[in-house]
């Protein structure tokens, strides 16, 4: 294998390829790039039998070949190579590169004990770059941390005529976010589970294409989801297990919410949460003065402040986790939002609060997005 190579090209690509590998692994073998010149073009890839990465970019191929060489320190020296063009050869056992007067000598690893990447083949469609990435920032920060219950670590995909929702919770918040997709076939009712973590690195990488295509193979014993633009494609095996049927608790109509500029209730709360522990909640108070939050319970400091709000409907009280109340309106993108609250039998314990977008103070709410969140039991 001997080729020459732009240096951006190379270094970018490089970053895109080894984004996901494991940071630890009990195989290192799992940790490589698989580099492979032919044609006129150099194709990289990584897979560790969850996630899996390609891309392809033009290259000066003076001898096809591959080799397989260690993802990060391959990366850590694309990075940082001189402005010049990159010169690859494969020297016996070892990758030599070379850009102006910069030499690297990589010692490879056996290509034959390297998995076989997954060719994925399924239902397919396609959606917006820009909007596909939007709904994954959305929705992907409702979703659980803990591996304890792997499939809330997901991020529901479902597929129905030409409309795609994605849903994410960890049991105390959900968030649906819905967009227009469209597909050669009707695809009605299907679903694929998706990690967040890898779902989070898709929509960065290709928030920037026109198009991205999906294509989710189902029903075997390796089920997978495709993402593919631009010469680049990304393949993760899908959770497996049923997603609980959260989308039931998201009310019909609400007759009962506020209207609040999204970034003054949003800085409101980071000030009066100054005082509190981390997992403690903040008092809110929707009358028709506006928004009182208060900060409770704490022997050594309290805090409040008061926000504008718009009333519809009867005073309110509930108490609701800075940063998961935070989380809900930031992604709203929205000037205004509309908080709305679900009635229940018990008033010392409120049902949840439906967060959405709003066109403006008296507009009407958009409810492409929607985060349901549980308040904490209201603190006396």
């Amino acid at each position: 294998m001997k080729l020459t190579v732009h240096r951006d090209v190379f270094a970018e690509a490089v970053s895109f390829t080894v984004k996901l590998l494991p940071q630890r692994t009990t195989l290192p073998i799992l940790s490589g790039v698989l580099m492979s010149a032919q044609g006129g073009s150099l194709t990289l890839s990584s897979f560790d039998y969850e996630v899996s990465a390609r891309t392809t970019v033009s290259g000066d191929v003076a001898q096809e070949g591959q080799a397989l060489v260690s993802g990060r320190l391959l990366s850590d020296i694309a990075q940082r190579l001189p402005q010049q063009d990159v010169h690859i050869e494969l020297d016996g056992s070892s990758i030599r590169v070379v850009c102006g007067t910069a030499k690297f000598s990589l010692l490879t690893m056996p290509l034959e004990e390297y998995p076989q990447l997954p060719d994925v083949s399924g239902q397919v469609g396609e959606v917006s770059g820009e909007e596909f990435a939007d709904a994954i920032a959305q929705v992907s920060p409702a979703a659980s941390r803990d591996d304890v219950t792997p499939v809330i670590t997901g991020v529901l995909l479902h597929l129905n005529g030409s409309e795609l929702s994605m849903m994410a919770t960890d049991r105390y918040r959900v968030a649906v976010r819905t967009l227009n997709w469209s597909s050669p076939e009707s695809l009605t009712d299907v679903s694929a589970l998706i990690p967040s973590r890898t779902l989070s690195e898709v929509g960065k990488t290709f928030q920037h294409a026109e198009k991205v295509t999906v294509t989710i193979s189902t029903g075997g014993d390796r089920e997978l989801v495709a993402f593919s633009a631009a010469d680049r494609t990304v393949t993760s095996l899908l959770i497996k297990g049923s997603f609980p049927p959260v989308k039931r608790l998201f009310p019909e109509t609400i007759d009962n919410y506020a209207v609040v500029n999204t970034a003054e209730l949003i800085e409101a709360t980071r000030r009066v949460s100054l005082v509190i522990e981390r997992e403690a909640p903040l008092r809110y108070s929707f009358t028709a003065d506006g928004v009182l939050l208060e900060a409770l319970g704490s022997e050594q400091a309290q805090a409040s402040e008061t926000t504008d709000g718009h009333l519809v409907g009867n005073e309110c009280m509930v108490s609701l986790k800075p940063q998961f109340l935070i989380d809900g309106l930031s992604h709203t993108d929205s000037e205004f939002a509309r908080i709305g609250f679900t009635p229940t039998d018990n008033p010392n314990k409120p049902g949840p609060v439906l967060i959405t977008a709003q066109t403006s103070k008296d507009g009407d709410s958009i409810p492409a997005y929607r985060y349901l969140l549980q308040p904490n039991l209201l603190m006396r």
